[in-house]
Order: C-alpha cells, then structure tokens, then sequence
C-alpha cells in the first residue's frame, strides 16, 4: 500500500528542508556563534516584548526596547572584560610575575617544593596572546556584534511568527512534546542568563569593598573576575579566592590568607547563591548542578565561549526528553511502585516454577489415592 501524495510532499519538503539547513550552516559557518547566541538571547526577550505590548506600546516599540535592554545587558557583561585586558593587563601580568617562582609546602615535618614557574610563564604568555588576538579580531568582532544587534531586533519583532514556523511541520499529536521540550529551553535560557547575570551583579557589589577593604590595589579588577567566574557553575569564584589564600600562604602570611579565604568564600563565592539564587529560581528550569557544570564545560570545550550557553541548554532539553519518555512508559507511577512490581513479578515466577514441599507431598498424595481406586475398581 503505497503512500499518500500529502504524506510524501511532505516527506520530500523536509528532506529539502534539511539539506538547505545543513548548506546554509556551512555557509555561515563563522557567525554561526553570533546566530545561536542571538537565538538564545531573543529567546529570553521575547516575555519582554510581550510584556511591553501588553503595556500600550506597539509590537515594534516594544521589539526596540527589549532589543535595546538586551543591548546594554550585553555590553555591560563584556565590555569589563574587553577593557580589563585592553587597558589593565599590565597590572594583570605584574601581579603574576609577582608569584614566587617556588612553593614550599610542609607537612609532617616533611617540606615539599613546588614549581610554579613553568606555570606562571605559561599563564603569562596565554595572557598577552589573548590581549594581542583581541586587538587585532576588533573589526571582526564590531561587524559580528552588529549583525548580532541587528538578528536579536528581527527575531524579538517576530518572534512568534518564527515560533509558528517551527511548530507547523510538526504534527498535532506531537506537539505537546515540542511544546515541553520549548519550555524547558525557556526556563535554562532564564537561568543561564537572568539568575547568573544577577548572581554576577551581586558578587561584584559585594566583592569590591571586601577586597578594596583587605587592601588589594586592584579590587575592582579582581570583583570584575569574582563576578565573571560566576557563570563557571559550582565553583565559580572559588577559582580566584583560593589562589589567592594559597599565594598568601606562600608568602608566609597567614592572617591575610585566613581573611581573605573565609571571606571570599562566604560573601563573594556563597553568599551571592542563597542571597540571589532563590529569589529568581521561581521560573528557572532547576537544572542539577553536576549537569550544569557537565553542559557548561563540555560545551565549552566542543564550540567555543557560545558553548557556556549551548551546552548547560542541550543537556536540559535532553534530561527533559528523558522525563517525557519516562511518562509515556510509565505514566504517573514512581519509581517505587515500579521496583514492587517488579519483585513481585519474580516472586509469582518463582512460585510458578518451584512447588515448596507442602505442594510436592500434595501432589504425590493425590498421585496415590488416584492409583489406589483404580486398583481397587480394577
């Protein structure tokens, strides 16, 4: 029985579909990043819009000022960044030549000795190799945040018109699935995004004055790097508050490593997280924090910086197919209910192919009785 003419138009037009997706990939292979994190943005912009239409202004006002909120969000995340190795990383590179070149480390009387130097001209190079490839990828970098600007504007402006294009090919039955999977994109987009960036925020305002108040030359600097290692999942600032701690040490100065490791890690590494976290988790996809850190890191090291985003998002999505699948097979019961049919389905087997003692003496009673009137009948 062969296929309707319907069914294998629309086989034929998503076979097309697919191939020009993977050319037009090909193509746009170098700003590729640039669209997924514009996707990703407009992703989380689009309530926003929404929201703003609700309030009287029209469809295209309102693309324009989320497009312009998602502009500065953008700009005051990077631009620290881009200024801090552009114009401070002199100070940067000061401070680790500044390490001593050996560590020595005692216990149990017995005192071991670390070499840090092969570390620290490594870390040296890899910082003047980063300040010199951002300077000169500057122009390429200016046309990809324009065309970022300009693809953020025109998905914002028609978002749902996109979000209807995606959705038609799918057959009814299955899109409450697409609508699932959609949600929970949502939802890790806004974690990612909102719950970090106010989390970042935080750990600057309070990281500033505590490492200004301990004395630091460059405190503003060093909050600027608390506050970006703060999308680094599970440890986040711990990576700058414990090299500092372990430099104090080094140096012999205890006191100053006992400060600034039980300070930094409670307000500028801890605090953030239960202060912040919680109060904007309402909406968040609750993703663990193990997967999370497996997302962000393999993320980042398969596609690069837009990695951060993508990664911790697959990982979602594909957790989220796994519930879904696990509703469909199981329905509502738990995992409980599951391992005790289980057992008792092995205990009915059990007692189906083994008779216990009682059952064989039964048996062969019988066996006997029923040869026994035969005998006498006979």
């Amino acid at each position: 029985m062969g296929e309707s003419p319907d069914r294998s138009r629309r086989y034929v037009l998503a076979g097309v579909v697919g191939l020009l997706g993977i050319l037009t990939a090909a193509i746009l292979l170098e700003v590729l990043g640039t669209i997924l994190f514009a996707l990703t943005v407009a992703y989380v912009l689009v309530p926003v819009q929404r929201w703003l239409v609700r309030r009287g202004l029209s469809e295209w006002i309102g693309a324009l000022a989320a497009t312009l909120l998602g502009f500065v969000s953008i700009v005051a995340v990077f631009s620290p960044i881009l200024l801090t190795l552009y114009f401070r990383l002199d100070e940067v590179i000061g401070i680790v030549e500044e390490l001593p070149a050996e560590i020595p480390i005692t216990a149990f009387d017995v005192t071991y000795t670390v070499e840090v130097a092969d570390v620290q001209r490594s870390a040296i190079d890899l910082l003047t190799d980063a300040a010199f490839s951002l300077a000169s990828a500057l122009p390429v970098l200016a046309i990809k945040f324009a065309l970022f600007v300009i693809l953020l504007f025109a998905l914002v402006l028609k978002g749902d018109a996109a979000a209807r294009a995606a959705v038609a090919p799918i057959p009814h039955e299955y899109r409450d699935i697409a609508y699932a999977l959609g949600t929970r994109a949502r939802e890790t987009l806004y974690a990612i995004y909102v719950l970090q960036l106010a989390t970042s925020v935080a750990t600057f305002i309070i990281g500033y004055p505590l490492f200004w108040a301990l004395g630091y030359d460059m405190a503003l600097t060093l909050a600027l790097i608390a506050a970006i290692l703060q999308f680094v999942p599970i440890i986040g600032p711990s990576l700058l508050v414990v090299p500092i701690a372990l430099y104090h040490v080094a140096a012999g100065e205890l006191l100053a490593a006992v400060l600034v490791g039980v300070l930094g890690v409670a307000l500028v590494a801890w605090f953030p997280d239960i202060a912040v976290r919680p109060r904007l988790a309402r909406r968040s996809a609750n993703l663990p924090g193990s997967l999370y850190f497996v997302g962000f890191t393999g993320g980042l090291f398969t596609l690069g910086p837009i990695g951060i985003v993508v990664g911790p998002l697959i990982v979602a999505v594909f957790v989220e197919a796994i519930d879904l699948l696990a509703d469909e097979v199981n329905g509502d019961v738990d995992i409980a209910s599951l391992l005790e049919a289980d057992d008792e389905r092995d205990l009915d087997a059990t007692t189906d192919g083994d008779h216990s003692p009682t059952d064989v003496d039964s048996d062969t009673e019988t066996t006997f009785e029923e040869s026994g009137s035969r005998t006498a009948n006979d």
